[in-house]
């Protein structure tokens, strides 16, 4: 059985963990174990953050990567939930598209960045559809378990009250018992959507990825790491934010 500890405690603990992680850090830089031309001391990251700031660019960064990711986010998760709905209600969709589906699951998003390049061009719609592939994916099987899970009871009990139309079980039945698999494949396509930032400006569309990869080219090593952090942080956000509204839409469940 699993220890349980009070939120303070998992909070306490969790800064501890922070303060051990970059506490060692910093004394393998300072020590030598890592070399700082490669490895930057967590003590340079605030002085080359402030740096960032000041030139405007950590700033821009952030408003570039925001706009494709939200749009990527937004096209990928209603695209693949609606379509992961479908299949799942309806059997014959869900035949035809096994086949398809099967083919291009595997397919990275990394690997769609040539075709982005070649139909898009070097720009924001490009970078969005390389998220919105990534995030599709994940909502899709999020919502096809979700939907293939509610259970068929609820399906008779609704065509027995006037529901049994198509779209009389969708709200009636599916979207609310399936709510809960719809939202876990939202919240994990965020992180998804994150991951996917920096390899869909990997070809130069403005953003956290390629001030990255600028950074990189001039070896310098504490701004790349600023940007990681800088992920993590809006990562961290618009997961609580996430987790806020899921508490608010699902505050009927016991």
């Amino acid at each position: 059985m699993r220890d349980k500890v009070s939120f303070s405690t998992k909070w306490a603990l969790g800064l501890t963990g922070l303060i051990v992680f970059f506490g060692g850090w910093e004394a393998a830089v300072r020590t030598g174990l890592l070399p700082s031309g490669m490895v930057p001391a967590p003590s340079s990251l605030g002085p080359a953050w402030l740096d960032e700031v000041r030139g405007g660019f950590w700033q821009q960064a952030i408003l570039d990567s925001l706009h494709h990711y939200l749009l990527g986010l937004l096209i990928g998760s209603v695209l693949g939930a609606g379509l992961g709905i479908l299949c799942g209600m309806v059997a014959v969709v869900d035949g035809l598209l096994e086949g398809i589906v099967r083919l291009l699951r595997p397919v990275p998003g990394l690997a769609w960045v040539p075709f982005a390049i070649l139909w898009f061009g070097l720009n924001t719609s490009g970078a969005t559809f390389v998220i919105a592939i990534s995030v599709f994916w994940i909502n899709f099987y999020a919502a096809h378990s979700a939907v293939r899970g509610v259970d068929p009871e609820l399906y008779e009990l609704a065509a027995a009250f006037g529901h049994g139309s198509f779209f009389g079980r969708l709200f009636k039945v599916v979207l609310p018992a399936a709510s809960p698999g719809l939202m876990s494949g939202l919240r994990t396509g965020l992180g998804q959507g994150w991951m996917s930032v920096v390899a869909a400006e990997l070809f130069g569309v403005p953003g956290i990825g390629a001030r990255m990869m600028q950074a990189s080219s001039l070896l310098a090593t504490d701004v790349v790491v600023v940007y990681m952090l800088t992920m993590a942080l809006l990562y961290a956000v618009t997961d609580f934010l996430f987790g806020f509204v899921r508490t608010r839409v699902l505050r009927w469940q016991p």
